[in-house]
């Protein structure tokens, strides 16, 4: 049986899901996704990676600024999707789109639902200390990630899990789960569950501002910051001027009585480490502003001042 659906979707892991809803009984009527975006130095007009991969397998491509707006519903309306399949689409549905499909919308969630609502549960995972995510296939309601859940599987996170890696890892087990309950959930096997509001927990869509070091923090904290913000929009401080990115890091032991923020040499590895409120942030791949990232190593070399003076000072 051919079912008539509409894909929504934006960034890399939900290219993941689309590509396995192309080898699925889905027919594939048309992709949403964001408008492009300027973005980065020069801002260069960014194409949504889910909009190259329909581009690629000629499905059409609709780019609304809103679902809400009359014309946009009239359009899906036409489309008449038997089912709405959305993974990271980035704006909420409005009633008249919940309400349209025989089989629902569907959500694939890169967390366990009910912990990490919202429009970053990848970076929340990290940043709460989190050992153990996975992803929520459920049924779209009026709220925010609110809705009964029709499958779940767990996936563990490793010791040095970025959101780039473990994003990876949900979108490959988002995809398999999702061909395994699609055809329980057409052939009406499935009985949806109830969220445990009780439970519940919400993430905040992430600005580059959130991924600015304050020395003040925990060594602990900072290190899952420089892992939850990795790859976008990456950890940065400020180094005699300049910005100052942190791609990778680990957190050490104690600064003893040193100015916090301060940069010092250490006697194990990686060598160069940072004094924050509690604990050293080892320094391990690092970026200064106009030059290529490069391991700690490597940096001291060049610049034999690094070691002693104090980051965060614009």
């Amino acid at each position: 049986m051919t079912i008539r659906t509409v894909f929504m979707g934006t960034p890399q892991f939900a290219v993941i899901i689309l590509e396995s809803l192309l080898r699925s009984s889905c027919q594939i009527l048309a992709v949403y996704t964001q408008p492009d975006k300027a973005a980065g130095r020069g801002h260069p007009i960014v194409v949504p990676p889910v909009k190259k991969l329909a581009l690629e397998r000629q499905i059409p491509v609709i780019q609304p600024e809103s679902l809400t707006s009359s014309e946009v519903t009239k359009d899906l309306v036409s489309l008449q999707p038997e089912l709405i399949v959305v993974a990271a689409f980035g704006s909420i549905l409005p009633p008249e789109v919940l309400s349209l499909p025989k089989f629902a919308c569907l959500n694939v969630h890169a967390s366990l639902l009910p912990r990490h609502r919202g429009p970053s549960p990848v970076a929340n995972t990290i940043l709460c200390g989190d050992e153990l995510t996975g992803v929520t296939i459920m049924l779209m309601d009026a709220g925010l990630d609110t809705g009964p859940i029709l499958a779940q599987e767990k996936v563990g996170i490793s010791f040095m899990d970025t959101a780039g890696s473990l994003s990876s890892k949900l979108a490959d087990v988002g995809a398999r789960l999702l061909l395994e309950t699609l055809p329980k959930w057409l052939g009406g096997e499935l009985e949806p569950h109830a969220q445990d509001e009780s439970q519940a927990t919400y993430s905040k869509l992430i600005t580059s501002k959130d991924a600015e070091i304050d020395w003040h923090l925990s060594a602990l904290h900072l290190w899952r910051m420089v892992r939850a913000y990795n790859p976008w929009p990456g950890c940065h401080t400020w180094c005699q001027g300049k910005r100052f990115r942190i791609h990778k890091a680990i957190p050490l032991g104690d600064g003893g009585n040193e100015e916090t923020g301060k940069v010092i040499a250490l006697a194990e590895q990686p060598g160069v480490g940072v004094v924050s409120k509690q604990g050293i942030l080892g320094l391990c791949q690092i970026q200064l502003e106009g030059k290529r990232a490069m391991s700690v190593t490597d940096f001291v070399r060049g610049k034999k001042d690094f070691i002693g003076c104090i980051l965060g000072q614009r």
